[in-house]
């Protein structure tokens, strides 16, 4: 959600890396900017609501030649989702205290604010936004008595909620102080000079060497280094990991948006995630980062998939191959209600969570209280050393490269093709057949091929959205393991393209919805050619005899259901396993292209944000 950057040298002025860091993170979703410089004068804060595009030019008109920004070599910045408070300018980021000598930006939610507030109203603190986080400033700065790291820590045991946070203060020139519980932090070190960032999109340009905090660490920062701590004072060792991928990764590489580059991306992705992970010999997967053996898994007498969203999506296509291919019941869980309604789960529970990020706040609660009621928890997760993944112990990485884009696309597929290996790896410890193991392990190896051919139908997917781009409401429909990717289908056209969508099991549209069907209704329809086929073609014929203009996503070659709808899409006949898959890419490419005709900001929806890290 909200991105910090943090930015320490000796001589390099801070301006630079920290403006150019914001854009890294712009992919987050925000809706205000700023930054705080500190120099022997003082702390400089510039910001104000809208772009880091409109912040960079008030900032260079603030301090207008080379020599003015020279003098800041220290500095912290922010871009804003708001939670508490409008999204304006004085409730943006970094917040002041102790007469404006003390600058600090915060991700993630205090809920004791208010109790925290009042008290500091009470000893003479003037307030003047209607955040959380100015209450974290201001109490930092009463606890600071000559000690900035002992100040920063005592003030964080006061705290209820969660957080990421850097500070800097005229007092301790050249120090800058970070600290995380539930909220990522990535320090980043270079060559006398130190990056800090809630996202490592933000340091790849300055540094790979870098080292993730773990929930309760608390950093002193300087040009030299890094000095780590638990909130009691007692050193602690990070390991110093290097970051497997460059800057040329997460630049749009020709593309007009990063959603499209990712669309297209998904072939090497996938290519990525299914390496070395399949055995043909025992016509399995080999998924060696789960860290279970035949036995154990045999043990298992139920799945849950907990995710949310997208993810949430995925899961619900997992329940679907992990009850076909290993006899396993599988439930998949909203994350945000998995932790609150008290789940019945225990020691022959496996516990699968997906997140793109390894950082999605309510996920990472349902995690949390699996492990205290004794099940086995794997990670599935894109982004390595993120918290769900290290807490987790066990999982599997997706490897599908940065996803920058707001909307998840080859994560998605990506996610999708581990749980499939995942099923396969545990239907062969029990009742799936050595032929019908090999059958899958070729299955999976032509994924990354079946998406491309998916990919070859971008024109015709276009002039597809081009007939329906001007339509307000939407449905998707599908049966079986093609109703997740219709509800997946819903929701990429609502977030990129702000069309209101609702995905449907097939039949049930005719138990309600089909009363809002007309003829600027369109429905998009999944007909790859897999069994519950011809159901759904009767459904389209009820949809038809309302006037409602149906998109087909049909089989290659599948002439029969194509003259059933009025437009269709060709897709690669594949198993059922994997017809998700392919139908979903076709899917997002119609969103992209929808929401391009309308006009949209496609890669940061408004209202969104990518990694959503508070509850």
């Amino acid at each position: 959600m909200c991105g910090i950057v943090g930015f320490s040298s000796h001589e390099k002025s801070a301006c630079e890396p920290l403006v150019n860091g914001l854009r890294r993170l712009e992919y987050r979703g925000y809706d205000s900017a700023g930054v705080a410089l500190e120099s022997a004068d003082g702390i400089k804060v510039v910001k104000q609501r809208g772009k880091v595009a409109e912040l960079d030019k008030l900032l260079k008109e603030e301090l207008a030649t080379e020599d003015e920004r020279a003098k800041y070599t220290v500095g912290i910045a922010h871009t804003r989702w708001a939670t508490h408070g409008l999204p304006t300018t004085v409730n943006a980021h970094p917040h002041i205290a102790d007469d404006g000598n003390l600058a600090l930006v915060h991700n993630g939610i205090i809920e004791n604010y208010a109790t925290l507030r009042a008290g500091l109203e009470k000893r003479g603190c003037k307030f003047v936004s209607q955040t959380d986080t100015e209450v974290l400033a201001h109490l930092v700065a009463t606890f600071d008595k000559g000690d900035f790291l002992s100040a920063v820590s005592h003030a964080l045991k006061q705290v209820e909620g969660t957080y990421g946070i850097a500070t800097i203060s005229r007092r301790h020139p050249g120090e800058m102080v970070v600290a995380r519980k539930g909220s990522p932090l990535v320090i980043g070190i270079g060559e006398h000079e130190t990056v800090v960032a809630s996202d490592v999109s933000a340091i790849v340009a300055y540094t790979r060497q870098v080292i993730y905090l773990k929930d309760g660490d608390i950093a002193l920062v300087t040009p030299d280094g890094v000095s780590i701590y638990s909130l009691d004072n007692a050193p602690v060792s990070r390991e110093v990991q290097e970051v497997d991928w460059d800057l040329g990764a997460i630049e749009k590489g020709g593309f007009d948006h990063f959603m499209l580059k990712e669309i297209f991306e998904q072939p090497d992705a996938l290519r990525n995630t299914i390496r070395g992970r399949l055995d043909k010999s025992g016509a399995t997967a080999i998924l060696a980062g789960l860290n279970l053996t035949p036995r154990d898994l045999a043990s298992f007498r139920r799945v849950a998939i907990i995710g949310c969203g997208t993810s949430l999506h995925a899961g619900m296509v997992g329940k679907y191959l992990f009850e076909k291919l290993a006899d396993m019941p599988t439930s998949p869980e909203q994350a945000a209600e998995f932790r609150y309604c008290n789940p019945i789960i225990g020691p022959d529970n496996w516990i699968v969570a997906l997140s793109q990020s390894g950082e999605t706040a309510d996920t990472l609660a349902a995690v949390r209280e699996s492990i205290r009621k004794g099940a086995l928890v794997s990670g599935l997760c894109n982004v390595v050393g993120s918290t769900i993944a290290r807490e987790a112990g066990r999982g599997v990485y997706l490897h599908a490269g940065p996803e920058i884009s707001v909307a998840s696309t080859k994560a998605f597929t990506a996610q999708v093709t581990a749980l499939l290996m995942s099923a396969l790896k545990l239907g062969r410890t029990r009742r799936l057949s050595y032929s019908e193991g090999a059958r899958l392990v070729d299955e999976i190896e032509r994924i990354p091929e079946l998406v491309g051919e998916v990919l070859k139908q971008n024109e015709r997917i276009a002039e597809v959205a081009a007939k329906y781009a001007k339509a307000d409401d939407m449905f998707f429909i599908g049966r079986g393991i093609l109703y997740p990717t219709a509800l997946e289908g819903a929701l990429k056209i609502k977030e990129v393209a702000y069309v209101h969508a609702e995905g449907y099991q097939a039949a049930e549209l005719k138990h309600g919805p089909i009363a809002l069907l007309s003829e600027e209704t369109p429905v998009v329809a999944l007909l790859a050619d897999i069994p519950g086929k011809e159901k759904t073609v009767g459904n389209v014929q009820e949809c038809r005899a309302r006037n409602a203009p149906v998109i087909g996503i049909c089989s290659e070659g599948d002439s029969a259901a194509a003259e059933h709808v009025n437009d269709a899409i060709f897709v690669p006949k594949t198993s059922e396993e994997v017809a998700p898959i392919v139908s979903v890419v076709a899917l997002q490419l119609f969103a992209y292209h929808v929401a391009r005709l309308r006009g949209c900001e496609i890669d940061q929806p408004r209202n969104l944000a990518k990694s959503v890290t508070v509850e």
